[in-house]
């Protein structure tokens, strides 16, 4: 074969003079020749897009530089063309799918130089002149001192978790409606994942106080319904009462705090009359010509790359200097991205009190991570190190380039606090994308600048976001999903020219042009989650806590009940199942999105239920969450795989795919590791990945065909009639519950596993805090939790006998979607206070015995109990065999009220 050999230009970039590494701008073989003036070198291994070589000597015990600032240490002489390495990048190779040899070991440590602040030198900074000429865009004033909206938007918003699904439902009821009124730019929910605990007010209380009170009064927002049960740590009452305490412009806009107290059905009946009551008021509203002194710019980066730092950062930062040149605002974020980048974002900066309070918000995310048993280090994801962002100082370093070098730092703030004056400021936040985004949202952020090298879709619901790529190559694989080519500056298009023209397009989408992720109709939101621990007093007892043992436990079944049980079960590979379906997993929440609209159109399809009895399956379901992007590993990561991978060899799952978004910590190659790792038959299961692919589109066209393939060629399915030994039922219970009840759940549970049936419940059931219950399953014996959470209690086991899976949080949907995993196929909940979210893929039946709640939910509840207590066991297993034989479905599935969400047990932090 012929060797290859390049001008270093022409491969390679070099992002500042004095650099002593080039990044490669494309992927270049071993025994590549670099022509560098009048040197040549030899590449010693295959250098893959984004990845560095030495193009200086560098002796052991020296930096590596790039943008001239240190990011590792030599462990040996490194000479020109050799492939420079540190350990956790060829760790992360590994674990790909990669067909070229890669270094036996690593030649530099990664390395952060400490940052102090010099006071005596230090020399407070201007900013950028303001243009004596104003520009404007065509946005939407608010009185109050609300600002100038980009959108004009009306925000269903789930105060908790709790009241997410109905926000959810609310705006799919809603779904067009806008369309007639020509001011009136979209219906929105705003679901998150925060304040849904049981037991305790959330460790990020304050935090999420200030973000929802900042989506409220938003200038994008015209209108807002905000929803709550009224019983959860975080109400509505506690968010009005922030809202005036804190001089927030509440009454500037129609608003109103809905707290639910009857059927789901009525419930939403009830948000549309009062949403609908708004239209005209919020239509009255027209854009009209503003100063671009009113854009305030949310800067992001996600599934960043080597380039990000040269073409997408530079590209949204010259916009940026632009826009606070016309009097209006910039916000960086993602705090444990900027470490190691501390010399050159406080290049410029305005006072010593806001260089001394930027470093000490970072000293304050070290410690908090520190009390998870983690560093702030390690944030970069493996698809990061894939692309050649190696560590923390390499992500910092490229990520900081989102702050001009014209621009000064004038504030910091904390997550969520509102920006009160224009020019350039820094808000503390974590690395996780959506989590960080909606934070400067709430901070007041009308626009967003997101740079990808990868290709990330993200979107927020009401505030559009403008996608830049960081290469030429990438963009023409996603040109359908991205909004500006940065690459173009790679190919020589000069920085001011590209600068402008991606400033008239932000006007363009300022003034109501639809950016392409809104054409793609799909966005998300994530809140700062909360952290478990507050210090870490705690922390060597979580390690070293013993692991369950994954026995049943003995219980006292001699006076069970002979209750009757006789239903019809399909009989496949894995035992019998109530019911066979077809999973899309997405494997991070940046593939969600697209896994529940890929989903919902197989469904609208009807794909494979007409080869329902020869193999086909009933529907299509996707689990969607918010993890496998910026949170920790450890623990937490091992918790997350293990849930995942038992839902794809669940019972239930005839078929299962998985979909990656393409640059996530947990992408398709980590998974493949997992599944093989934990013995699920890799060769049953199908893999797509958005950016990979091509593109939303391309990716949707491929589950398609590959589900189509699956169908066709699985057997036939069989059905047979069985009894409660074939019953795998888990049992869950919140708020108060009567001593009736609870024996009632006792009698089932032990009728059931004599009979050679499984139970799973969650240790933080309602029941097992009564002496009803534990004295007739246990006897004098412990409740001590069987399995981990998301562990399988049938893979691999008996699958019979009682089970009690951990439960790190009280958090109801985490609880459910742990006991999901578990390998139940129906989820029986005895609810005392308010109906609860369901399950996507595991039937949810809720009961009760109070009065209370059948006055108020009753029309939600698929059995309210009578009779004689003795009598509600068999009520309880009637209501069961309904709906395995068909003749009945979970009412408040039926009607939406579905979530799904992994928890990070008590190390996962935010990242």
């Amino acid at each position: 074969m012929k060797q290859e050999k390049h001008l270093l230009h022409e491969v390679g970039r070099i992002p500042l003079p004095g650099d002593n590494v080039a990044i490669a701008t494309r992927k270049l073989p071993a025994g590549t020749v670099i022509v560098d003036g009048s040197r040549e070198y030899l590449l010693d291994y295959t250098v893959l897009e984004g990845h560095r070589f030495a193009i200086e000597p560098i002796a052991a015990g020296e930096p590596l530089l790039s943008w001239n600032l240190p990011f590792g240490i030599a462990t040996s002489d490194i000479a020109p063309g050799m492939y420079v390495s540190n350990a956790g990048m060829l760790e992360a190779l590994r674990g790909r799918s990669i067909s070229f040899s890669l270094p036996e070991r690593a030649n530099f440590v990664d390395h952060i130089e400490p940052y102090t602040i010099d006071e005596a030198a230090f020399e407070p900074a201007d900013q950028v002149t303001v243009y004596a000429d104003e520009r404007t865009f065509m946005g939407y004033r608010r009185d109050g001192g609300r600002g100038v909206g980009t959108r004009n938007m009306i925000v269903l918003l789930g105060t908790t978790s709790r009241t997410g699904s109905y926000v959810k439902q609310l705006e799919t009821r809603l779904s067009g409606v806008a369309n007639a009124y020509a001011n009136i730019d979209g219906i929105v929910a705003v679901a998150h994942t925060e304040g849904g605990t049981e037991d305790h007010a959330p460790n990020n209380l304050d935090l999420l106080l200030r973000t929802l009170a900042g989506f409220i009064v938003h200038p994008n927002v015209g209108a807002v319904l905000a929803v709550d049960y009224g019983l959860e740590p975080v109400t509505n009452a506690m968010l009005q009462e922030y809202l005036i305490a804190n001089g927030y412009p509440l009454d500037e806009l129609p608003h109103r705090f809905l707290s639910l107290s009857g059927g789901f059905e009525q419930s939403l009946a009830a948000g549309e009359e009062i949403v609908r009551g708004w239209l005209d008021e919020v239509n009255q509203v027209e854009r009209s010509a503003e100063s671009l002194s009113h854009l305030k710019i949310a800067l992001q980066c996600g599934g960043s790359d080597a380039f990000s730092g040269i073409s997408g950062n530079p590209l949204a930062s010259w916009v940026a200097r632009e826009v606070i040149r016309y009097g209006g605002a910039a916000n960086l974020a993602e705090t444990d991205e900027l470490i190691g980048a501390e010399p050159y974002v406080l290049q410029k900066v305005r006072n010593i009190e806001t260089a001394h309070k930027f470093l000490a918000t970072i000293e304050r995310f070290k410690e908090r991570v520190s009390w998870h048993g983690h560093t702030a280090e390690g944030n970069p994801s493996g698809g990061n190190k894939f692309r050649g962002l190696y560590n923390i100082a390499l992500k910092s370093i490229g990520a900081a380039m989102k702050r001009h070098p014209d621009v000064r730092l004038d504030d910091v703030i904390d997550y969520g606090e509102p920006m009160q004056q224009p020019g350039y400021y820094f808000m503390d936040s974590p690395g996780n994308d959506l989590e960080s985004i909606a934070g400067q949202v709430a901070s007041g952020c009308n626009l967003i600048f997101f740079v990808t090298g990868n290709g990330s879709i993200t979107n927020f619901p009401f505030v559009p976001t403008i996608k830049f790529v960081t290469t030429s190559r990438r963009y023409r694989l996603l040109a359908r999903d991205m909004d500006v080519n940065a690459g173009a500056y790679l190919d020589g298009v000069p920085m001011d020219e590209l600068g402008a023209q991606t400033l008239d397009r932000t006007v363009d989408v300022a003034s109501g042009t639809l950016s392409i992720g809104e054409q793609a109709g799909h966005a998300q939101t994530q809140i700062w989650r909360e952290w478990q621990q507050t210090d870490a007093s705690h922390l060597q007892e979580i390690l070293n806590a013993p692991q369950p043992l994954g026995a049943s436990l003995p219980i006292q079944t001699e006076d069970a009940p002979q209750l009757t049980f006789r239903v019809p079960m399909w009989l496949t590979e894995r035992g019998f199942a109530s019911d066979q379906v077809a999973l899309i997993l997405p494997t991070s929440l940046c593939s969600g999105q697209i896994a529940a609209m890929t989903a919902q159109r197989f469904n609208e399809k009807a794909i494979g239920r007409s080869e329902r009895e020869s193999g086909g399956i009933s529907r299509f379901v996707a689990l969607v969450h918010t993890e496998g992007c910026g949170s920790s590993s450890g623990s937490s990561e091992e918790l997350y795989a293990r849930t995942m991978v038992n839902y794809l060899a669940h019972p239930l799952v005839r078929h299962a795919l998985l979909l990656e978004h393409g640059c996530e910590k947990t992408h398709n190659d980590h998974m493949l590791h997992e599944i093989q790792k934990a013995g699920v038959d890799v060769d049953q299961l199908g893999w797509a990945s958005i950016q990979l692919d091509g593109g939303i589109d391309k990716a949707m066209s491929k589950m398609e065909q590959w589900f189509a393939t699956r169908l066709q060629e699985s057997a036939p399915a069989k059905q047979q009639m069985v009894g409660l030994e074939a019953l795998r039922l888990g049992i869950m219970g919140v708020g108060p519950i009567s001593d009736d009840a609870a024996q009632s759940l006792a009698q089932l549970t032990k009728a059931i596993v004599a009979a050679g049936g499984m139970v799973v419940a969650p240790q933080n059931a309602n029941f097992l805090s009564t002496a009803a219950y534990l004295e007739a399953v246990l006897g004098d014996r412990p409740a001590m939790p069987t399995i981990s959470y998301g562990e399988s209690a049938v893979r691999g086991k008996e699958g019979a006998g009682f089970h009690l899976m951990e439960t790190p949080t009280s958090h109801w949907v985490e609880t459910l979607s742990g006991i999901g995993a578990t390998g139940v196929e129906i989820v029986l909940a005895y609810v005392g206070e308010h109906p609860v979210q369901t399950h996507p893929l595991v039937p949810v039946l809720q009961v009760t015995a109070s009065e209370a709640m059948e006055a108020r939910y009753g029309s939600d509840m698929d059995l309210i109990l009578e009779g004689a207590a003795a009598e509600w066991p068999q009520q309880m297993l009637d209501l069961l065999a309904d709906l395995i034989s068909g003749n009945t479905k979970p009412k408040l599935s039926q009607q939406g009220n579905v979530d799904f969400q992994i928890t990070r047990g008590l190390l996962g932090v935010s990242m």
